[in-house]
Formats: structure tokens, C-alpha cells, sequence
């Protein structure tokens, strides 16, 4: 017996973004649900980078750049609209 998925429902989807998925489903040869479930999926598992982190990655001391950085205290993410 396999295990148990769970199924939502999403109301009020925008006709923009409903077509850009099925855009997206078709360039990937999938259906419409299964690039949704990859969409969601990545969101959930991947873990954010914060901007000043990758800049220390990318042109770091390890990269021969030094940055000087101000110090600041941290702020609130935005509010997603």
C-alpha cells in the first residue's frame, strides 16, 4: 500500500498565471498538476540564500575580492503580496 498524499484546491488563480503554468507544463511535457507538485516542491525544499551571503560567496576572500561591509542589524523580511 502506498503512502497517503494529500490534495488542495487553489481558488482565484489569475488567468495570467493559470496560462503561465500551462505554458510551463508544456515546455516540460508534463501535465499541469505534476508541474505544479515540482513548483511547490522546490519552494519548500530549497533553502534561501540571502543576497549579502552569496556576494561573500561569489566574490569573497576565498574569490581574491575583499569587501568591506558595513555592519547592520537585521531587518524584517518584506510582506509577500
Amino acid at each position: 500500500m502506498g503512502a497517503r498524499m494529500a490534495n488542495i484546491s487553489i481558488r482565484k488563480l489569475g488567468d495570467d498565471v493559470f496560462f503561465r503554468l500551462r505554458t510551463l507544463a508544456e515546455e516540460h511535457g508534463v501535465s499541469m498538476e505534476e508541474e505544479v507538485r515540482w513548483i511547490l516542491k522546490q519552494a519548500v525544499t530549497t533553502q534561501q540564500v540571502k543576497l549579502g551571503d552569496m556576494a561573500l560567496q561569489l566574490f569573497g576572500k576565498e574569490q581574491g575580492v575583499e569587501l568591506d561591509l558595513p555592519r547592520h542589524a537585521a531587518h524584517d523580511p518584506m510582506e509577500r503580496q
